[in-house]
């Protein structure tokens, strides 16, 4: 696995605020157990070598009040977001994982594609950083 091309490729398609690279390389570690951790699931599609975009999921470890899987990161190149790479990325995840999932969205774009596919809006989350 080309963890540091799969980590660009989230950087690079982010608006602003950008998540750290850093931060994106420790998600796919921890799903591909690079680093300790329970792991996860890195979905990748790519056509000649080009990436289209890829879905990152870490597992939890949890169950009943947490889901057992994270989506971590959904990434989906600029101008593939119309071609139903989300859709298939969606698919591998719901048919490989185990479980619950769980995704946190910013705004309201991804509404009707996660509602689609089965996701419910549940709760809100606060999250004090250090």
């Amino acid at each position: 696995m080309e963890a540091a091309r799969l980590t660009n490729f989230i950087y690079g398609q982010q608006e602003e605020p950008k998540i750290s690279q850093r931060a994106i390389g420790k998600a796919i570690q921890y799903s591909t157990k690079e680093i300790p951790g329970l792991g996860g699931y890195v979905f990748v599609l790519e056509e000649q070598g080009e990436l289209l975009g890829l879905m990152v999921v870490n597992k939890t470890g949890m169950g009943d009040y947490i889901p057992e899987n994270f989506i971590a990161f959904l990434t989906v190149r600029k101008e593939e977001k119309d071609s139903g790479t989300a859709q298939k990325l969606m698919d591998y995840a719901l048919q490989y994982c185990k479980g619950d999932l769980a995704i946190h969205i910013e705004g309201q774009g991804n509404l009707d594609f996660l509602k689609n596919n089965g996701f419910q809006l549940t709760h809100m989350e606060m999250r004090l950083n250090r």
